[in-house]
């Protein structure tokens, strides 16, 4: 599989991010061979991607979240415990796929929730992957600011333009696709469910 280097607004290198991968995936009780699995990435590649070897494209390291039954913020930033957390533009964590896409995350992690806020931008003519499914019981809200995309949900596509939101249930395959002329802004809002690992092993 071919990865490329996602660019974190933090600057959080290889190793702390390998390191947060293998944090989480032992939390939960799992191999290696049972988080390759569940994400659908090799071992070798887990194993490299945990020693700081190897680099994961954001679908890779978005698999690897969902596999975890997490979010890709919390593999990229710190919890943060306070009543308000203001995130000033420059602190928010940006990831930036080579193939014409960026996710920006607006929400702070906080212990024991499992919610992500981010606005992505998708350039004319780039499809950005296929998203797995989340746990049942998890949601999923989409509002596009700007431009056309084209979201398909196990296999059925919703062309959405500006102004356009939709719900969706998250335990189902997600992709996310921008076919018009125009880069594409659009807000998401997820709220995953526990999934049945997390259930039976305490954080």
């Amino acid at each position: 599989m071919e990865v490329s280097m996602p660019r974190l607004a933090s600057g959080l290198n290889l190793a702390d991010l390998g390191g947060r991968i293998r944090l989480e995936r032992l939390r939960r009780q799992l191999s290696l061979e049972s988080l390759s699995s569940r994400s659908g990435v090799s071992s070798s590649m887990l194993s490299d991607i945990e020693r700081g070897k190897k680099v994961p494209s954001v679908l890779v390291l978005d698999s690897v979240a969902t596999a975890l039954g997490t979010s890709l913020a919390r593999l990229l930033e710190e919890e943060q415990q306070a009543n308000v957390i203001v995130l000033r533009h420059s602190e928010q964590e940006v990831v930036q796929d080579p193939s014409g896409w960026e996710r920006r995350i607006l929400s702070p992690v906080l212990p024991g929730v499992e919610f992500e806020f981010m606005r992505t931008t998708i350039e004319p003519g780039i499809d950005a992957g296929v998203f797995l499914p989340h746990a049942t019981g998890s949601r999923e809200y989409v509002a596009v600011e700007e431009g056309t995309l084209q979201l398909t949900l196990n296999g059925t596509a919703y062309l959405l333009q500006t102004g356009d939101s939709i719900y969706y249930a998250g335990d189902c395959h997600h992709a996310f696709a921008n076919p018009g002329e125009k880069a594409c802004t659009y807000y998401l809002v997820m709220e995953i469910s526990p999934s049945p690992v997390q259930s039976s092993h305490h954080r």
